[in-house]
C-alpha cells in the first residue's frame, strides 16, 4: 500500500494543503520539463503513458475499501493531464529542433491555466468521466481536461506564431 500512496499522492504532493490538485499540476510541470531535456517529445509522451497505468493502478489500490472514489490528495491524475497539456509545448521544440531548455513560459503557464480551469469547471466529456466513479475515472477525467486544454495550447501557439510573431 505505501508504493500506491506514492504513486497516487505523487510522491506526497498531494497531501499539501489547500488545493492538492493545483500542487500536484504544479509539481507535474517540472518533472515535464526534466522529461522533456532527457528526451524530447517522446521521453514526455512515454512518461505519460507509464504516470497513466501506474496511477490507475496505484489509485484502484489506494481507494480500495475507502469510501471516497475520488480523494482529494490522489494528484497522479492531475499529473497525467498537465503533461498532455504539455505535449504541444514539448512537440513544437522537439520537432522543430529546438533546445528544449528554452521551454517557453506562455507555454507551459497557458497549459497549467487552460488544464486548471478543465479540471475544476469539469465540462463534457471531463464530468462523464468524473461520473464513472472508479480509479479509471479518476484519471479519465484529468486525461480529457489534458486534452482540452492541449488543444487550446496548440490554438493560441498556430495563432501566435502564425499571425503574431509572423
Amino acid at each position: 500500500m505505501m508504493g500506491a500512496k506514492l504513486i497516487a499522492t505523487f510522491l506526497g504532493v498531494g497531501l499539501l494543503k489547500p488545493a492538492p490538485g493545483t500542487w500536484g499540476s504544479a509539481a507535474a510541470i517540472p518533472f515535464a520539463y526534466l522529461l522533456h531535456m532527457n528526451g524530447g517529445f517522446p521521453a514526455l509522451a512515454i512518461g505519460t503513458l507509464i504516470a497513466f497505468i501506474s496511477g490507475w493502478g496505484a489509485t484502484a489500490l489506494y481507494i480500495e475499501g475507502a469510501g471516497n472514489t475520488d480523494p482529494s490528495e490522489v494528484v497522479i491524475d492531475e499529473v497525467v493531464g498537465m503533461w498532455i497539456a504539455l505535449w504541444p509545448l514539448s512537440f513544437g521544440l522537439w520537432h522543430a529542433g529546438l533546445d528544449g531548455d528554452i521551454f517557453p513560459y506562455p507555454g507551459w503557464i497557458g497549459g497549467f491555466v487552460m488544464f486548471r480551469i478543465f479540471d475544476i469547471w469539469k465540462p463534457w466529456p471531463v464530468s462523464w468521466a468524473d461520473g464513472l466513479h472508479s480509479s479509471l475515472g479518476v484519471m479519465l477525467d484529468d486525461v480529457i481536461a489534458g486534452v482540452m486544454a492541449a488543444l487550446v495550447v496548440a490554438a493560441a501557439a498556430f495563432i501566435s506564431h502564425t499571425y503574431l510573431m509572423g
